[in-house]
């Protein structure tokens, strides 16, 4: 049986699956399939519930929200978070190009990643981003020198790594010693000293993000002290943090997962930081998964159902280049008929795709009464489908809707067979 997340924007109604307003079947209809579907009312009600504790009950601000755009970058979802305020967290001059053309400001934007690139650094400074998250003194010798280059100053901040265990998968674990990210908890200092001497840096802010789809508390408060005991030795060494950027990470329901509501989680991250006497501090949060992640969903066609001797299969026109998460991290998607009054007897079927691997799998073991050209909704789908999604076995990239209450719209074009080799090129005759 699929164990189904809380959602907000999606609901069975009269044994139809609706996305706001929308029936999910006039979607699939309208638009085909494979289709990736979002709900405005989610995005909206997850950025207002950070919302409402980053700001004070006098108008003041506690903190600030930076979308963590990897998660999904879609420029109508960009221009949704920025015409409510949000900044934005990137990792590449291309983000930074989707966030300017989404409407975003780039004073909003901070610039994170390991491997900044001499020509993104530049992109970035040229913008005016508001800080780089820097995470080596090779990365900060290299601004160091591209800034100086420009004639400007570039504003950075430190990423920490402080060596706490988000008990999350390994493979969004990123605050461990042995992770690739960050600068070691015991080098921060000395780094930091080193920055203070570059003549086309300014230090202003310190930067930890320990990994993502976290459910607890108790590693954001454990990161958070280590933290804190860094910025206190800082400032006895002359060197003063004016932010502290605290990451994002937040899990999400995909099946009986039990994270704290999201107002509640940054109330207690920002109480935290007021008790132990840092009120002062900008604070910036770095959300993206929990923001987007049960804000949209993919919707595929059954193409055949294949009984067989141990496994039955439900084979459906959406796959691993659709959705990577099931093959990549053996991550869990409930999924449900579209319809959900089917006569068809219920039958145990491991979902899968046409994909040429035996990893092109959506799901296993699931309960469905389901007919060939039935549509399917893998839930929780807003965050990391998209964005890492590819063209393998030569397949189009997904049509993209957004639902607005009773409207649908098209947001991004299902890519084209053609489009897919426009730019490659035969060796001459």
């Amino acid at each position: 049986m699929s164990l189904i997340p809380h959602l907000n924007g999606f609901s069975l109604k009269n044994k139809l699956w609706h996305a706001e307003d929308v029936a999910l079947s006039d979607i699939a209809k309208q638009f085909g399939t494979p289709t990736y579907v979002y709900s405005k009312k989610a995005l909206t009600d997850a950025f207002n519930a950070y919302e409402a504790a980053c700001v004070r009950s006098n108008g003041a601000r506690r903190a600030r929200v930076h979308y963590a755009m990897k998660a999904n970058s879609n420029l109508a979802i960009l221009n949704v978070f920025a015409k409510l305020g949000a900044g934005f967290d990137i990792v590449s001059a291309g983000e930074l190009a989707r966030v300017l053309a989404a409407g975003g400001s780039a004073d909003k934007v901070v610039f994170s990643g390991v491997g900044k690139s001499k020509s993104e650094m530049i992109a970035a400074l040229k913008a005016g981003v508001k800080c780089f998250n820097l995470e080596s003194i090779p990365e900060l010798t290299r601004l160091n020198e591209v800034a100086g280059s420009l004639g400007v100053k570039a504003k950075i901040s430190l990423r920490v790594n402080p060596d706490v265990d988000p008990k999350t998968h390994p493979y969004i674990s990123t605050g461990l010693k042995g992770n690739k990210f960050g600068i070691a908890y015991d080098d921060v200092i000395a780094t930091y000293q080193a920055a203070a001497q570059m003549p086309f840096c300014e230090i202003i802010g310190i930067d930890c993000h320990i990994g993502s789809q976290i459910t607890e508390i108790s590693p954001y408060l454990d990161a958070l002290d280590r933290v804190l005991d860094l910025i206190k030795a800082l400032d006895a060494t002359g060197i003063k943090i004016h932010h502290l950027d605290i990451g994002g990470g937040l899990g999400i329901s995909y099946t009986n997962e039990t994270p704290p509501a999201i107002t509640d989680f940054a109330n207690t991250l920002l109480n935290h930081i007021e008790d132990k006497g840092f009120g002062d501090l900008e604070v910036l949060f770095e959300p993206g998964r929990s923001l987007v992640g049960n804000a949209g969903l993919l919707l595929t066609t059954i193409e055949y159902l294949k009984p067989g001797e141990t496994k039955n299969f439900c084979i459906v026109d959406a796959a691993m280049n659709d959705l990577m998460r099931p093959a990549m991290y053996e991550a869990y998607h409930a999924i449900v008929a579209v319809n959900d009054q089917s006569s068809a007897s219920s039958m145990t079927y491991d979902i899968v795709g046409p994909i040429c691997e035996s990893g092109d799998w959506l799901g296993r073991d699931r309960q469905l009464k389901v007919e060939p050209g039935d549509q399917l909704a893998i839930l929780s789908a807003g965050a990391y489908g998209f964005t890492m999604s590819s063209n393998y076995n030569t397949r189009g990239r997904a049509a993209e809707v957004m639902v607005d209450g009773g409207k649908v719209h098209l947001i991004r074009e299902r890519e084209t067979i053609e489009s897919l080799f426009a730019n490659e090129k035969l060796l001459p005759a």
